[in-house]
């Protein structure tokens, strides 16, 4: 049976879409588009172009044709065992401190009731926003140093020997440097989420007995899960390319004790001026850091798709 379609209804047919290619908001976002690959695409082929050549500044006409000699070399060098297990020591100690000591403290100002708090809490985050410069100025010439510092002054009184923590200690010192400042980071962002922990669930914990540690237990620390695992994924990626730490303090030394691979690409391109070895490291450390964030990232999407 044939249907004969009435004249409005063909009037109120929809129109055909038109492509997204010709609308006009793609021609007014594709400058920065072009823009912003442009800025991320000249370098990183650039990095690529010298990792492959033998390109070195104190012999600037051999520029020729190596593979992956470069990438050979920095791996097979003393140096780069030493630096990748820094990083990693660096790295997870920054973030085991910043984590344990986060949650503590954010649990302890959220549970606590005092005049002056919120002035604590501008204290515990101010460490952050200095420059990672003059955080390790302050810590070298302050706290660190054997003559003039805080730490010898009270090992003076004790009658103890001061100790030269950047010569004797260095990675250890570092680690206290970095996570000083990092530690308020975490602070900020799990003192945030606390805000948002039901009281009424608390209340209802109390009523049942619940003591302070067993609500920490089974209450905070799973409200908490999410927050730490931003903290992580965050810190992680920033952890990775710490320089201004080590540049400032110890210059990677004694030896390569305080050398991790940010400082180590750094001292291949600008002290041995071999710009085709720190290419090469440099895109070695682009994989890593991109490994441990591809890692980070499933690892919290499964977090938040499991408390969901």
């Amino acid at each position: 049976m044939n249907t004969i379609e009435h004249p409005a209804e063909q009037a109120h047919e929809a129109p055909p879409r038109k492509s997204r290619r010709l609308a006009p908001g793609w021609f007014l976002v594709s400058p920065s588009v072009v823009l912003l690959l442009i800025w991320m695409i000249v370098p990183l082929g650039m990095t690529i172009y010298f990792s492959l050549i033998r390109y070195n500044l104190l012999y600037p006409g051999e520029n020729d044709f190596v593979g992956l000699e470069n990438f050979e070399y920095f791996v097979t060098d003393a140096a780069f065992l030493s630096g990748a297990g820094n990083t990693l020591l660096l790295v997870g100690s920054v973030l085991l401190i910043s984590v344990v000591f986060g949650v503590l403290i954010s649990a302890l100002l959220e549970a606590s009731e005092f005049f002056g708090r919120g002035i604590v809490r501008v204290l515990l985050i101010s460490p952050f926003f200095i420059m990672p410069t003059v955080s390790a100025l302050l810590w070298k010439n302050l706290l660190f140093h054997p003559v003039s510092g805080i730490l010898a002054a009270v090992w003076t009184f004790f009658g103890a020997q001061p100790v030269d923590w950047l010569a004797h200690h260095p990675l250890f010192s570092i680690i206290l440097i970095v996570s000083w400042q990092w530690l308020p980071f975490a602070i900020l962002i799990l003192m945030t989420a606390m805000q948002s922990l039901d009281q009424e669930q608390k209340e209802a914990a109390r009523l049942d007995g619940a003591g302070p540690l067993a609500i920490f237990w089974h209450l905070t620390l799973p409200h908490l899960a999410r927050p730490i695992a931003v903290v992580v994924m965050i810190e992680t990626i920033f952890l990775l390319s710490v320089f201004a730490e080590i540049y400032t303090t110890t210059s990677g030394g004694p030896g390569y004790e305080s050398t991790n691979l940010a400082y180590l690409i750094y001292t291949q391109a600008l002290l041995q001026f071999d710009v085709g070895m720190a290419s090469a490291g440099g895109l070695i450390a682009v994989v890593i850091a991109n490994i441990a964030a591809i890692v980070l990232i499933r690892m919290i999407g499964k977090n938040l798709t499991d408390k969901q």
